[in-house]
Parts: structure tokens; sequence; C-alpha cells
């Protein structure tokens, strides 16, 4: 789990934690922590095309008789230019709305819970912490049998160790390094390693 948002000292220790987590615990668990859960390329180009519409609207409003191939440049141009401001990724991120944003997590987390743990040959109780750095989304995915067994209490608990984590000094990683831990905690006093 080599990222760019965590040094290589930071990917070691998780990666530690995770093979010790599974010699704990009879219960499959799995980490995904991503940059990002969607690049939302069309938003940029959606903003950059309303920004151009508007500067027309402007231009017609403003200055009725500039001739229209000096109109069509000046649009281009902010098309162009605004498109190429859009892009830069904290402001793409901006620019998408928060409802967009949570459905992609959510649906990317989804198909990582499907790949990492309903797919497990062995058919034991999984969990997945999925962690979607830009976005700022953490959720917890347990199959039936363990979220039965468990209950929603235990898995916010982990997610407010990992909310709470980031202060002056930490990492993200000292965050999930608290989360992890809380869920293994969890998952070794329900599935035991046999």
């Amino acid at each position: 789990m080599k990222m760019k948002c965590m040094s290589d000292d930071d990917s070691r220790r998780l990666h530690e934690l995770m093979t010790t987590v599974e010699r704990r615990t009879g219960a499959h668990f799995a980490l995904v922590v991503t940059p990002l859960s969607d690049r939302y390329l069309l938003f940029p180009l959606i903003w950059a095309a309303a920004a151009a519409l508007a500067v027309g609207g402007l231009l017609a409003i403003f200055w009725p008789l500039l001739p229209l191939p000096i109109g069509f440049l000046i649009q281009a141009g902010t098309f162009a230019s605004s498109a190429l401001i859009f892009d830069w990724l904290p402001l793409r991120l901006l620019l998408v709305p928060g409802r967009i944003k949570r459905e992609h997590c959510v649906g990317l987390a989804r198909r990582e819970f499907a790949a990492r743990i309903l797919a497990d040959h062995e058919h034991r109780p999984g969990m997945l912490l999925f962690v979607s750095l830009g976005e700022r989304h953490v959720e917890i995915l347990a199959d039936n049998a363990l979220h039965a067994c468990v209950g929603e209490a235990a898995w916010n608990r982990a997610i407010a160790t990992f909310m709470t984590a980031p202060k002056p000094g930490n990492s993200i990683a000292d965050g999930l390094i608290g989360s992890i831990e809380a869920c293994a905690a969890t998952l070794e006093m329900h599935y035991p390693r046999a």
C-alpha cells in the first residue's frame, strides 16, 4: 500500500499492522486508502462552459455591437482558461457537489468490498475499512454475519478514532492505526483466531 499521501515509513507501519491483524483474528480484514474515489473530469468542463456562456451573455448585454468572431474568440478563450484553472485538483473537488462525491465514494467502497471480502474463497466473515482522502470519506463495510455480531456502535467508534486523530504533528497513518486497532480488537473478540 504505497501512496503519495503517506511516507514510506507510514505505509510500512500500516502493512505490518494489517499483517498482524490477519494473524490475530479468524475474520478477513481489508484496508483501502485511496487519494480519490473518482477523477471528476467532467466538472471542470461543465463549469468552464457555464463561465463561457456567462461571458457571452454579458458581452451581448453590455457590448451589443461586438463583432461575432471577436465574441466567439473571447468565449473560447474563457472556456479554455477556465477549464485549465478548474482542473486544479483542490478547486475541482470544490466544484463537485457533495452528494455526487458521496455517491462515488460509496460506489467505490462497495466495489472494493465485493472484490476483497465477498470474493474471498475461504468464506470467512469480513470487513473493509475504506478511506477516500480527497473526499474526506471514511466508511466501514462488514458482511451480514459480522455486522449482526458486532453492531453499528463498534464501527462508529472505530471511525471516530480515525476522525479525531488528525492533530498537528499526526499523520493520516496515525489515525488509521488507531481505527485498525479498534476494528482488530472487535474482530478478535467476536472471531478469535482458531
